[in-house]
């Protein structure tokens, strides 16, 4: 008769001990600190950024897209104003190159009755800080003369920007491939 008592005391110490081991267990999960997946090698976590950092994202896209489509559309029947609009987006060096080839640029287009139309397909800052930005566009477009239909189009440019009063600026622009 003395194996019921030891067979009960047997079983409450067990059920005392899984008792305990549920209450630590958990204990310990809602302490985790930790990840809830595991960490992926190669990926880092990006701190948000904040408004006017984003804001100045925003400008930078902005004014580069406005560049470029003031660029790639070109009418000989109004060629003055379209240079008008690519030149109040630049500044330095671009500036002066672009005024530089306008006599020839309206010369071109009016003797070649060439229209060009495109539009910018995306654009990407590369790198920015306050004063400056790095900017990659792809364009598409088409250009037709007197010569012929009009022909395909598409361009990759990089530019470079400058904030000038607040206001983003192209200071060099290149074609790359």
């Amino acid at each position: 008769m003395r194996r019921v008592p030891v067979n009960v005391v047997l079983y409450v110490v067990v059920m005392v001990a899984a008792a305990l081991l549920a209450v630590a267990a958990v204990r310990v999960v809602q302490d985790d600190p930790g990840p809830t997946s595991l960490p992926v090698q190669g990926v880092a976590e990006l701190e948000e950024s904040s408004g006017s950092e984003q804001q100045r994202y925003a400008d930078i896209i902005d004014a580069a897209t406005a560049e470029a489509t003031a660029m790639i559309n070109i009418s000989h029947t109004d060629v003055q104003s379209a240079i008008d609009k690519v030149l109040a987006g630049a500044t330095g060096d671009f500036k002066d190159q672009y005024t530089a080839a306008t006599g020839a640029l309206i010369k071109l287009f009016n003797e070649n009755q060439s229209v060009r139309k495109g539009k910018v397909l995306w654009a990407g800052v590369v790198a920015q800080d306050p004063d400056s930005a790095t900017v990659i566009l792809a364009t598409t477009g088409t250009v037709a003369t007197k010569n012929g239909p009009a022909k395909a189009e598409n361009y990759r440019i990089q530019m470079q920007l400058v904030s000038e009063k607040g206001t983003w600026l192209t200071n060099d622009l290149q074609f790359v491939t």
